[in-house]
């Protein structure tokens, strides 16, 4: 394995601006909207308890070294009033209930040791996962590691990606196998083979879970790797563009398919891919080394279960079972020693909530698992496998409490998949699991009670497919229901049949006429059944104004400016490339945009989309603001002229006055509104000499 890299994800600039913020927020100079923004898109999420955060940990891959994980225990110590730090399904760390005044502190000392929750967090791309076996599995055709963390460091802070409808899940994977769980990402690679014996990518977009799960469609079977960064380009694009920025319940990429039908998706997909393949032509990723893979462990699929030897002859992945995800200051520190005194660089986290050792020699087995046992950790055993989100435990958008009911569930002997969340957004995964519950309220008899939608037979890797929905359960019968489907799968299953296939081979209605009389709630079973799992009171679900997974209300200026920075930077590469009409369509793309903004933040909202209009419209709407209108005329005058007669020495000076026109609007849109901050998104001062 080579040795890992301390990536430079840090921006101290920002990490300033972001302690003036809370600064700010806390003397009651900021918002509480255009706050939440700004600490979401710093990872820094909003708990159901007042006053206090979830700092959330990208780890790209899930890929963390010893000394990060010393540090993730210092300040968990330090700054958090819970003992444990979580790993979570999207292969991050969370660090719960720190005070807002500890918040600042806290990013501070995550980047000293290289790490950040920058995006982790709000309308961005969200932490990259990955195969858990990068680079060590027998069966992978390319190590997608280093791909991961190139693709994560250029997303991040990217033009694009600063102002979208609503989050992008990615993930990677290094064979057909998809042990990433493509199938429900808004965007997932998979390293493949194809039928000429050629090694390349398959891509899928548009997957997602929690409200209405939808399996990923297929964008491009087959792609050679240099067509990679065009094709995630185009598809963030695509969602940038045209994703409900109205409704952000239904921001997400799968209901853009559902709105313009697959092959209408695919067509506004083409279309963006032209022009990023246009913009990409000489540019790409780093160049993978593709490999011949062992055949006999491919369909070897997810985080090892028990030992696994490596591709490197001697050396083994050990994994660690993580109940819950749970992990102390004092193991992360002891995982940390066991690592120094291997001589080993990191370890890995898992989409199932365990962690990986990789490169234990054969001869220091027995000593890991011994060291392991002394710090209360052990290999995964037969029906452990259950994942669950916070729940009601730190979730303000939690229902149910997840964590509790999910201590007295098990997979059984047949090593079930158990996935538990505390609503229907869907964190724990419920619906890729063998047995799915996710928590909802069902007012019955006059009374609230708390209940669990269950679903069965879901598989997010190759071969998978969104589970089969099934009957809601009173929560307190909620662990007898598991038993029972556990049973019958046991019971019916033929020789080594997996859970998926013996679901999805049953009559219709099956799980509903097994489960009927745990499903039936009698006025007189009301008493019994009205309380959530470990508590004593009655089951309520509070109001806390919803939560924080949609990111903060978009805004159109902050939108549009991205945008526009976007449209800049292949202004720029298009005339590079001796394109002068799509460098002209994206000087016009540009223009609009500022125009649009600048009439928003006087408060219009019905706006034109053609020039002529935008100019006519500010004149009426800024009579006295000549530096700011007549720059408009002037570039659409100059944008026909260059249609009709191209040169490149005015199309030059015409880019520097766009960009000198764009600086005063965003002065003006932010001293209208104070609590605007555009500067991420606004091109360098122009040389003044050079503008009109």
């Amino acid at each position: 394995m080579p040795e890992t890299k301390i990536i430079n994800w840090i921006d101290r600039d920002e990490l300033a601006r972001f302690r003036h913020s809370v600064e700010s927020f806390r003397r009651g100079e900021l918002d509480h909207e255009r706050f939440m923004a700004i600490r979401l898109q710093q990872g820094v999420y909003g708990q159901r308890q007042d006053g206090v955060h979830m700092v959330r940990i990208k780890l790209p891959g899930g890929v963390v070294s010893a000394h990060q994980l010393e540090v993730i225990a210092d300040i968990l110590e330090q700054y958090s009033a819970e003992p444990i730090a979580s790993i979570t399904t999207r292969q991050d760390i969370q660090l719960h209930t720190i005070a807002l005044a500890d918040v600042p502190q806290v990013l501070e000392r995550m980047a000293e040791a290289g790490l950040t929750s920058r995006e982790a967090c709000g309308n961005t791309v969200r932490n990259l996962t990955a195969c858990p076996l990068a680079g060590v599995c027998p069966g992978e055709h390319t190590d997608v590691q280093p791909l991961v963390e190139a693709v994560a460091q250029r997303f991040l802070r990217h033009p694009l990606t600063q102002h979208m409808p609503r989050k992008v899940k990615m993930s990677f994977s290094g064979c057909e196998a998809d042990c990433a769980q493509g199938l429900f990402h808004d965007l997932a690679v998979i390293a493949t083979r194809n039928a000429q014996g050629r090694f390349g990518f398959k891509v899928l977009a548009a997957g997602g879970l929690g409200h209405k799960p939808r399996q990923a469609i297929v964008v491009e079977p087959f792609i050679e790797e240099s067509e990679l960064l065009p094709v995630i380009e185009a598809v963030l694009a695509l969602h940038h563009r045209y994703s409900d920025r109205k409704r952000r319940a239904r921001a997400r990429l799968k209901f853009l398919v559902d709105r313009l039908g697959e092959q209408g998706f695919l067509e506004k997909y083409r279309q963006e891919l032209v022009r990023t393949r246009e913009v990409y032509a000489d540019d790409a990723l780093p160049p993978m080394q593709w490999l011949q893979a062992r055949s006999d462990t491919l369909g070897a699929t997810g985080a090892p279960r028990e030992l696994l030897e490596q591709k490197q002859a001697g050396r083994y992945v050990y994994p660690v079972s993580l109940p819950l995800g749970d992990l102390s200051a004092a193991q992360m520190r002891g995982i940390a020693a066991l690592l120094h005194s291997l001589n080993l660089q990191q370890v890995r986290v898992t989409q199932d909530q365990n962690m990986m050792l990789l490169d234990i020699p054969a001869t220091a087995l027995e000593a890991v698992r011994a060291r392991l046992a002394e710090l209360g950790l052990r290999e995964p055993v037969a029906g452990d496998d259950v994942v669950a989100c916070p729940g009601t435990w730190t979730c303000r958008l939690g229902i149910t409490a997840s964590r509790e009911i999910s201590r007295q569930l098990e997979g059984g002997k047949g090593d079930l998949r158990i996935r538990v969340s505390g609503c229907h957004n869907g964190c724990a995964q419920p619906y890729v699991g063998d047995i799915g519950l996710h928590g909802e309220g069902r007012r019955l008899h006059g009374k609230l009670i708390p209940h669990y939608r269950l679903h069965f037979g879901g598989d997010g890797r190759d071969g998978g497919a969104i589970a089969l929905r099934g009957p809601e359960i009173p929560v307190a019968r909620a662990v007898q229901a598991v038993q029972r489907v556990r049973n019958a799968y046991l019971e019916g299953r033929e020789d080594a049949e997996r859970f998926i296939h013996w679901a999805r081979r049953q009559p219709a209605g099956y799980f509903d006429q097994l489960l009927a009389d745990l499903a039936t709630v009698s006025e007189a079973d009301v008493p019994f059944v009205s309380k959530d799992f470990g508590e004593s009171t009655d089951f309520r679900v509070l109001q806390l104004g919803g939560g924080e997974c949609m990111g903060a209300a978009q805004e159109v200026v902050a939108a549009n400016f991205s945008e526009a920075a976007h449209e800049r930077e292949y202004r720029r590469t298009f005339m590079l490339g001796r394109k002068p009409e799509q460098a002209l369509d994206c000087a016009e793309a540009v223009a609009r945009l500022v125009a649009q903004s600048l009439l928003d933040v006087l408060g219009q909202r019905d706006f034109p989309q053609d020039l002529p209009s935008l100019a006519a419209r500010l004149a009426e709407s800024l009579p006295d603001h000549a530096p700011l209108v007549e720059p408009l005329h002037h570039i659409n005058r100059e944008l026909t002229q260059l249609r009709d007669n191209f040169d490149q020495a005015l199309f030059e000076r015409l880019a520097t006055e766009q960009d000198l026109w764009t600086l005063r609007v965003a002065e003006f849109c932010q001293q209208r509104d104070p609590q605007l901050d555009l500067s991420s998104s606004l091109p360098p001062a122009p040389d003044l000499a050079q503008a009109v």
